[in-house]
C-alpha cells in the first residue's frame, strides 16, 4: 500500500471521481455524452469510444488533484493507456490522483429485497493485475431495495467477505452497499445497514482497513459513527440517481461524508462540445461537488 496515496485519501479535501461504467451501463453513459448506439456496431467499438470520453475526462485540466483525491475506473481502463502510460499511472503520476478499480461483475437477481453481487470467478487475478498496474483500491457494489434484516445482512456479509480478500492482496476495498433512493424503507434499509457495517468494523484487525461508498442518508449525519471509527479509510457518498444539485444539497448535511459521484459528474458533458466548452462544464461540476464535499 501506499502511505502517500493513503493519507492523501484519508485526510484531504476533494472527491472521488466514479469513472467505472461497465459493459451494461457504458451505452447509457455514452448515450448521456451524445454517442447514440448507432455510433458504433460492436462491443470493442463502443469500449473505445467510452475509453475516449474517459481520456478526454481525464486529461481535461478541470480534472485536478486541487478537487479530485481519487477516481475510480473500470477494468478495461485500467488496462489501457492515456497518452502513452496505463491510466492508473497517468492518473497518479500526471495528475497526482488516487487510481480505484471496480472489482465486482454486476448484480444477481433480487432476492429479500436485495440484490447481491455475481460471483468474481477471477479475482485473485484482477487483483493481481491491479497491484501490477499499481491500483490503490477497488469498489464493488450490492444493491438494496427493501428493509429486510436477512438480506440486507446477506448483501455486507458478502462485501465484507471478499473486501478482506482484497485487502490479503495490499488494497484498499471500498465496501459499496446500495441503497436505492425510491425504496419506500429507505430510512429503515439505512438504519439496519448501519448496524451490520458497524458490526463488521468492529470485527477486523488493527491492520485491516475499509473504505465505505454508501448512499446519502435521509437522516443527516446517520454515518457519523462509521465515518469516525478507526478502520474506516474514509466514507464517501454515491448520487444513486439524483442531480448534481439536489446531491450536492443532501451532501451537504453529512458532516466528513465525500462525494463519490458518476453521473452527477458527467451530466452536463458532451461528445459535440469544443474543448474549452467542455472543460468550462466540467470545472463547473467539479467545483460544485468539492465545495459540497468540504
Amino acid at each position: 500500500m501506499n502511505q502517500n496515496q493513503l493519507d492523501k485519501i484519508k485526510n484531504g479535501k476533494g472527491f472521488i471521481a466514479a469513472l467505472d461504467q461497465s459493459g451494461g451501463s457504458t451505452p447509457k453513459a455514452l448515450a448521456a455524452y451524445g454517442i447514440s448506439k448507432d455510433a458504433y456496431s460492436s462491443e470493442d467499438e463502443m469500449f473505445d469510444l467510452v475509453h475516449k470520453m474517459r481520456s478526454r475526462i481525464i486529461t481535461s485540466p478541470a480534472f485536478d488533484s486541487d478537487y479530485i483525491l481519487g477516481a475510480i475506473l473500470f477494468e478495461q481502463t485500467m488496462d489501457r493507456e492515456i497518452e502513452g502510460m496505463y491510466t492508473g499511472d497517468y492518473l497518479a503520476e500526471k495528475k497526482g490522483i488516487v487510481p480505484f478499480l471496480k472489482v465486482d461483475k454486476g448484480l444477481a437477481e433480487e432476492a429479500n429485497g436485495v440484490q447481491l453481487m455475481k460471483p468474481i470467478t477471477d479475482l485473485d487475478e484482477t487483483l493481481k493485475r491491479a497491484n501490477e498496474r499499481h491500483i490503490f483500491g477497488t469498489k464493488m457494489r450490492s444493491v438494496i431495495k427493501e428493509a429486510d434484516q436477512e438480506g440486507i445482512k446477506a448483501v455486507v456479509d458478502q462485501q465484507f467477505e471478499i473486501g478482506k480478500q482484497i485487502i490479503a492482496a495490499g488494497l484498499v476495498p471500498i465496501i459499496e452497499p446500495e441503497v436505492d433512493i425510491n425504496s419506500s424503507e429507505k430510512e429503515k434499509c439505512e438504519e439496519l445497514l448501519k448496524a451490520e457495517i458497524r458490526s463488521h468494523l468492529d470485527n477486523l484487525s488493527n491492520d485491516e482497513l475499509v473504505m465505505l461508498k454508501l448512499t446519502i442518508p435521509t437522516q443527516a449525519n446517520l454515518y457519523k459513527e462509521l465515518i469516525d471509527h478507526p478502520k474506516v479509510v474514509r466514507v464517501v457518498a454515491l448520487s444513486g440517481g439524483y442531480s448534481t444539485d439536489v446531491a450536492n444539497e443532501k451532501l451537504k448535511t453529512n458532516d466528513g461524508l465525500i462525494a463519490s459521484f458518476s453521473r452527477a459528474l458527467s451530466q452536463d458533458l458532451s461528445a459535440s462540445q469544443t474543448d474549452e466548452a467542455f472543460d468550462s462544464a466540467l470545472e463547473k461540476a467539479v467545483k460544485s461537488i468539492y465545495e459540497a464535499s468540504i
